[in-house]
């Protein structure tokens, strides 16, 4: 007995929003197809993996399959049901198990439970029972949910089996089962999963951006201080324009909030200091915008996989008071970080007079990152 699996990812991705289909989204370092043909090919009683695609996507086809060797691709026809005949007519095997490309999390435990079902004249299916009231949408009542079950993929039949009921019943069906069933054929349903979902939605995709997520937290702490000049108007904190009797001396534009946050950031990833990447004695940083800093910090995180979950800030000096700025400089900072503003926190203390911030010669900063890799 020969088995195939076919592996559906013909479609367009319409309700994704995201510019590349479905099957070929980034998840745990390889595309969302090439988790479900990796299961499969490593199942050892799966003899050849069979992928039905549409022919525009066949760039991403061909990055995502990075040398594994399988049948050629086979291009999918208007409508899912279309595009699993396209595939089940390259078939040279007995039996076969179809699945979509968009369900990552396929199991060798279900497959083997499928495949112990597996007969000449019946389909078998996965399914899930219904946990959710289900509501009529015109009010008239509810389902009794005992009675329901949400299929979910593989489904598996007699190859010739089920290009007979196609050819019968026509491909006007939104999963073979029905397809099959409505021909004249069993169904059994073997137990599913809640893993097994569906990458339908953004939601979905986040949720399976979670399961495979190993994340690393890693906290970079950067502390700066800056003193205040003879004159002047204002000072630079956080990216935001603050009324004072002074200005402050330093590097740029001496924001010495966005400098402190610079190291912080640099920390995480281990990059070394703000002096090192923008040197004061450079005269093309004076009085350069400190967002520059930032940003070029932003970059290197993100080119070793990082992303800023949290940060919180401490502004250390007697005056100028911050209470009127603090909210604005939240917000800069976190429209520099692509943040929400609840993942910044600004914090604003005095040393009670001692030292040079109590003696009103500068100003201090501690900003303390929080990032994921």
């Amino acid at each position: 007995m020969r088995i195939s699996a076919l592996i559906v990812a013909a479609g367009q991705s319409s309700r994704m929003g995201k510019g590349v289909p479905k099957p070929y989204l980034p998840l745990d370092g390889k595309a969302v197809l090439m988790h479900s043909v990796d299961t499969f090919l490593s199942h050892p009683e799966i003899d050849d993996v069979q992928v039905v695609m549409s022919k525009a996507h066949d760039d991403l086809y061909e990055q995502a399959l990075e040398g594994r060797t399988i049948n050629s691709p086979i291009y999918g026809g208007a409508s899912r049901s279309e595009s699993v005949l396209h595939g089940l007519r390259a078939l040279t095997s007995d039996y076969v198990l179809i699945h979509d490309a968009a369900r990552p999390f396929i199991t060798h435990e279900i497959i083997t439970h499928i495949i112990n079902d597996l007969g000449e004249e019946r389909g078998v299916v996965v399914a899930c029972p219904v946990v959710d009231t289900l509501r009529l949408k015109d009010g008239s009542g509810d389902i009794d949910r005992d009675k329901v079950l949400r299929v979910q993929t593989p489904q598996a039949f007699h190859v010739q089996s089920l290009i007979s009921a196609y050819e019968k019943v026509g491909t006007g069906f939104t999963d073979d089962a029905s397809a099959f069933e409505a021909a004249g054929g069993e169904i059994i349903c073997v137990e599913g999963a809640e893993t097994l979902f569906k990458i339908t939605t953004e939601a979905d995709y986040e949720r399976a951006q979670n399961m495979t997520s190993q994340d690393i937290v890693k906290t970079g702490l950067g502390f700066d201080v800056h003193k205040f000049a003879k004159t002047g108007d204002h000072v630079m904190l956080g990216g935001v324009k603050v009324p004072h009797t002074h200005s402050l001396e330093g590097h740029s534009d001496a924001d010495v909030v966005l400098h402190a946050l610079t190291d912080a950031m640099l920390g995480t990833i281990g990059a070394g200091d703000i002096g090192e990447h923008f040197p004061p004695s450079d005269p093309q940083w004076k009085g350069a915008a400190s967002s520059r800093f930032v940003e070029h910090a932003c970059s290197l995180l993100a080119k070793e996989g990082g992303r800023i979950s949290n940060v919180d800030v401490t502004v250390i000096c007697e005056a100028p008071k911050l209470s009127d700025y603090k909210a604005d400089m939240r917000a800069h900072i976190a429209s520099l970080l692509g943040l929400e503003n609840a993942h910044v926190n600004i914090k604003a203390t005095t040393t009670e007079g001692l030292g040079f911030t109590g003696r009103k010669e500068g100003i201090a900063a501690q900003v303390l990152v929080t990032a994921r890799f």
